[in-house]
């Protein structure tokens, strides 16, 4: 299989995937084998909402459309362009993927660099996010059935592979590295996300900033799950920019964790803010309960940026004017790297 193939075969699955990019879905004319696969992806995304009520259709949507803008034949080229890529790799490795399942097809970059390189793909699921993937997988193999041989998926302990690309919590990465410490390997760790404020941004840049604590939850690494603000910052500027993000609370999972948190916090005498639909709450980590923001109130930018480089193992992404813009935490490019290790190169070294 040549390395023109490979893009063809993404570029023909990003247009597949674009007829789900809303919420009504929209059948559309010159989709590769759309006849044979149109309907049954509709039952796949009903079936992952069910077997997982966090991925309701608003996020399996949007999880869609960010895969479908990035999966252009222009994006795939620039890409790779950087790397040394075979056309046709003789001596493919096999790459075992651990995957989380916080959010729909979180596992897909790693799946997409191994077999974009020419490698093989070893895929363990998370249960709850084990429907889609293996549903995408049997749509690419239709476009290039070459990837049939490149691809398996196993729900048994993971042998005969040649590196293995690992992501879960803190807890789970202890278990990976005793398993795992022996392979050359990528192992991910908790990681979040935060935004630095200065109280002079505007009201639309304050709405879409919902978009990157809401969307998904705040389940994901890249939500923003902490924000650092001026001494004098005024809360009202913040929370009119999260009113646009206020019917969240009607997902009953999403209002249990509310009150839940919000009970908790008030039986220990912790000082809140409440907007009545997500809470704010002073507090030196970055890893926040789902309805949830910390912050943290700073003195001058130099102070903020030590302390920020101090703790960037547990940063994710930094949104800010100067760092990634609003509103676009969770719409990565293909060449922005979970924990900025890049996977290519990784997989291109073994």
């Amino acid at each position: 299989m040549q390395l023109e193939q490979r893009i063809y075969a993404f570029t023909e699955l990003g247009k597949f995937l674009s007829q789900f990019s809303s919420e009504i879905s929209t059948k559309q004319s010159g989709i590769t084998n759309n006849d044979s696969f149109y309907d049954e992806m509709l039952a796949t995304l009903t079936t992952g909402y069910l077997n997982n009520n966090w991925f309701t259709k608003d996020n399996l949507a949007f999880a869609c459309k960010s895969w479908s803008e990035a999966l252009t034949k222009e994006n795939l080229q620039q890409w790779i362009s950087k790397y040394k890529i075979l056309e046709t790799n003789t001596a493919s490795k096999t790459i075992a993927i651990v995957m989380a399942g916080n959010i729909p097809l979180v596992g897909f970059h790693d799946f997409l660099s191994v077999l974009i390189t020419g490698n093989s793909v070893l895929a363990k699921l998370s249960s709850s996010d084990a429907k889609l993937l293996p549903f995408l997988t049997a749509y690419l193999i239709s476009v290039e059935p070459g990837f049939k041989e490149k691809i398996t998926f196993t729900e048994k302990k993971l042998e005969n592979f040649d590196a293995v690309i690992a992501t879960g919590s803190n807890n789970t990465s202890l278990y990976f590295d005793h398993y795992f410490g022996k392979y050359p390997n990528i192992i991910r760790k908790n990681r979040n996300s935060i935004a630095i404020l200065t109280g002079q941004e505007s009201p639309e840049q304050m709405e879409t900033l919902a978009n990157d604590v809401f969307r998904y939850f705040g389940l994901g690494c890249r939500n923003v799950s902490k924000i650092y603000v001026p001494k004098t910052y005024e809360w009202d500027h913040f929370f009119n920019g999260m009113y646009a993000w206020k019917e969240v609370i009607n997902n009953h999972k999403y209002m249990n964790n509310y009150d839940y948190n919000k009970a908790v916090y008030l039986m220990s005498n912790i000082k809140l803010l409440d907007n009545e639909f997500m809470l704010l709450k002073e507090d030196t980590g970055f890893s926040s309960p789902i309805s949830v923001v910390f912050y943290e109130r700073y003195d001058s930018v130099e102070k903020l940026k030590q302390l920020l480089t101090s703790h960037a193992q547990n940063i994710q992404c930094i949104v800010s004017e100067e760092h990634i813009p609003f509103g676009v935490a969770q719409s990565p490019n293909l060449w922005d790297y979970a924990d900025d290790v890049d996977t290519v190169a990784f997989i291109l070294s073994l």
